[in-house]
């Protein structure tokens, strides 16, 4: 059997190999990318044909099959099989949407690509955020006095959008995507503050550091990251895990914020609902502040 059973193994395979290969040996990821790129084909190849289309040895395969969670090859061909199967029928795709985008793809090809990656990851995320660490998150955030949000490149401009979220139902809420800045905000904090860390790798230096201060302040913290065994993940007291698909192309300033995004607007919501009433009212105020601002209907600037 696999290390995990049943269907909770089968419908993460692709998400645990994604997640793990930051942490591989250089062998190790030839092997992952291969059977992302191509996991239908994969599911095919026995552990020799796998391991020559890698150019590399079968016990650099048992490795990596092991590293993700399985006693044996047969148990990983078969779920990757099954997960392969399940994404193309609920989808209604081709194998062809697996692969990257290449030289000769048309636009329509190119939007049904990056389509059906962006939906598998917020599906993924959906299927192995862990939902009593989101409830712990939830709970930390509703009692926060201050919440600071620390993200660079595209984490920045999900942590802009968190904040803003938390702005519109009054509650004090910062976004910092320099560095200098981040950190020494992250040095005022205190016990009654929560930091949140954004990272698709969990390892940018900055949001490291920026989270690092605030713990040792003394703030909780939480970080949102794809890979729960990085190094900004080892730092928080709670961690958000997303399930974002990359490549070349569809590369992590794509692809993780659409996860990261869907994660937010998790935490937002559970915040919002631990003070509905208020935070309606709030929603509803900031809603009509704005509103008078747009042009009418019919009518030319």
């Amino acid at each position: 059997m696999s290390a995990v059973t049943g269907n909770i193994s089968s419908r993460t395979v692709l998400v645990r190999i994604r997640a793990a290969l930051p942490s591989l040996r250089p062998s190790e990821q030839s092997i992952g990318n291969t059977v992302l790129a191509e996991p239908a084909l994969a599911a095919t190849l026995s552990i020799g044909e796998l391991a020559e289309k890698c150019r590399t040895s079968t016990t650099s395969v048992v490795r990596f099959y092991k590293k993700i969670g399985y006693q044996g090859y047969s148990d990983f061909r078969l779920d990757l099989a099954r997960e392969t199967t399940r994404e193309q029928a609920v989808a209604n795709v081709s194998a062809e949407m697996y692969e990257d985008i290449a030289k000769t793809d048309s636009l329509q090809d190119v939007v049904s690509k990056i389509a059906f990656n962006e939906t598998m990851s917020i599906a993924d995320t959906a299927q192995v955020l862990d939902v009593a660490r989101l409830a712990d998150a939830v709970a930390a955030l509703s009692g926060a006095k201050r919440i600071d949000i620390f993200g660079v490149g595209a984490s920045a401009w999900v942590g802009q959008d968190l904040q803003q979220k938390f702005h519109r139902i009054g509650m004090t809420a910062h976004s910092w995507s320099d560095a200098h800045s981040a950190w020494t905000s992250a040095a005022l904090l205190d016990a009654g503050s929560v930091a949140v860390a954004i990272s698709h790798s969990g390892s940018t230096l900055d949001t490291i550091e920026a989270l690092r201060i605030a713990g040792e302040a003394g703030a909780r913290t939480v970080a949102i990251t794809n890979h729960s065994d990085s190094p900004l993940a080892h730092l928080a007291e709670i961690v958000l895990t997303t399930a974002a698909r990359e490549s070349p192309f569809r590369s992590g300033a794509l692809g993780s914020r659409m996860a990261q995004m869907m994660v937010t607007d998790c935490l937002f919501v559970g915040v919002a609902q631990q003070s509905y009433d208020a935070s309606i009212a709030a929603l509803r105020k900031t809603y009509s502040a704005v509103q008078g601002r747009k042009v009418a209907p019919g009518v030319r600037p």
